[in-house]
């Protein structure tokens, strides 16, 4: 820790909360998938359509997020996302309002090469899902802002140095989140009910952002800080234009490192949400285990994951100050994240729980030092007003590439019954994203 002072790791605490929240937020309906569908009639397809809402509004919001972030600034554009996703996150019990029996049909046509024509089908759903659709739709729209707008304050807060593991820091609030929600949420739930337990979940966030106003601004600006932390801090950045450049969507596609950042996206980001939603599955399929112990498990693979977030930016932090150049460092610790995941192929064949838990938390833990160095690689290589227009591209594509790898996988086990190729795929992806960085940016240079 520097000398000069730690007022930064305030506001590094501070992303950990909003991240933190972001997935007590989300994940609450996945604990309370099965009461809710008890009470309020929805089939298997009902809770299918209120996920997809989610995941692809998600990924606009990740876009969108970004560029507002870079129009707006990070002091009012995260305050803005936290507000709306919490606004939404209440809205899920409004739902509780709606009548049970009502329904919602939708008349659409389909185009069918069969019958050379068009067919008309109807969707039908019950309106309480059509009122979760609403709201998680708009949930993932606001809570896709929250990382770039997260990258974009280690940009401003962090030398090139530590960016890494401040990154680490506050992404460890994900496991945190994804720990914290299989407990807390049945507690609540069985004390007030559904309705409540959104309605305490979602106010969180009004919390967060009156912390959010008292604490930050930018460092030249900032009341609190020293003079010493604040030369620290800009004495590690990358020098930059007085006034800033606008960067128009098109010319990112300019940049090699927008092209590596979003196929490294591609290919290896969608394990995160396989790990999430796939794992208790695959843990209580394997051996044969009761929701507790499923719950318990799944808990240990996110607390292992932890380790690895920190440890990521940890280790080219380190690197950098040994003295190594920045693109050693930073592909130094990629390469040893990669390597780290390709034991995962084995997971299926592990003869105990503890030990599939182990390899796939490793994994786990791999992906998550993946991401801080790989989120870190954009602020090594693009102009910070870019910076969180470039995060928001990449997620954007991102999830739309792991909702492709989810059905994909979907399909697989449906045939096979088997995770054993969904864990061969993964165990190669990082490996091959490396490569592809490495043609494409042969050498790290900070933006000039």
């Amino acid at each position: 820790m520097s000398k000069s002072g730690k007022f930064r790791w305030v506001i590094c605490a501070l992303l950990f909360f909003s991240v933190a929240i972001n997935y007590i937020d989300r994940l609450v309906i996945g604990i309370l998938k099965q009461p809710l569908s008890e009470q309020l009639g929805w089939n298997d397809s009902d809770y299918g359509n209120i996920a997809a809402a989610f995941s692809f509004a998600y990924a606009f919001g990740y876009l969108v997020g970004g560029r507002l972030t870079d129009r707006l600034g990070v002091k009012r554009a995260l305050p803005l996302f936290v507000l709306c996703w919490s606004v939404a996150a209440m809205a899920h019990g409004l739902c509780g309002l709606i009548g049970v029996a009502d329904e919602f049909r939708l008349q659409y046509p389909w185009f069918s090469r069969a019958e050379k024509g068009v067919a008309w089908l109807t969707l039908v759903m019950p309106m309480t899902a059509v009122g979760f659709v609403l709201a998680r739709a708009v949930l993932g729209l606001a809570q896709g802002g929250n990382f770039p707008a997260a990258i974009k304050a280690v940009a401003e807060w962090y030398p090139v140095k530590e960016r890494a593991l401040a990154t680490g820091w506050f992404n460890t609030g994900t496991n945190a989140g994804a720990i914290l929600c299989p407990i807390l949420v049945p507690w609540i739930f069985q004390r007030i009910g559904w309705q409540a337990t959104f309605y305490v979940t979602g106010a969180m966030g009004f919390v967060w952002v009156a912390a959010w106003w008292l604490l930050y601004d930018l460092p030249e600006k900032h009341r609190m800080l020293s003079p010493a932390e604040l030369e620290y801090i800009k004495g590690g950045q990358p020098a930059v234009e007085a006034k800033p450049v606008k960067v128009p969507w098109l010319s990112l596609l300019g940049y090699r490192a927008v092209w590596a950042y979003v196929m490294a996206g591609i290919l290896a980001a969608p394990a995160w949400g396989f790990y999430q939603f796939f794992i208790p599955d695959f843990l209580q399929k394997t051996f044969h285990l009761d929701l507790q112990a499923t719950g318990n498990w799944t808990g240990v693979f996110f607390a292992i994951a932890i380790v690895g977030s920190v440890a990521g930016g940890w280790l080219a932090k380190k690197l950098i100050d040994r003295g190594w150049s920045l693109n050693a460092a930073r592909k130094v610790s990629l390469l040893a994240c990669a390597l780290a995941v390709v034991p995962v192929f084995l997971a299926p064949f592990a003869g105990t729980v503890w030990l599939a838990v182990l390899i796939v938390g490793i994994a786990g833990s791999a992906h998550q030092g993946w991401s801080a160095n790989l989120f870190s690689l954009v602020s090594d290589t693009m102009p910070k007003e870019a910076i969180s227009s470039v995060v928001g591209l990449g997620g954007f594509v991102a999830y739309f590439a792991g909702g492709v790898v989810n059905k994909m996988t979907g399909d697989i086990l449906q045939k096979t019954g088997s995770y054993v190729w969904v864990f061969a795929y993964f165990s190669s992806m990082y490996v091959l994203s490396l490569i592809l960085i490495q043609l494409l940016i042969p050498k790290i240079k900070p933006p000039s």
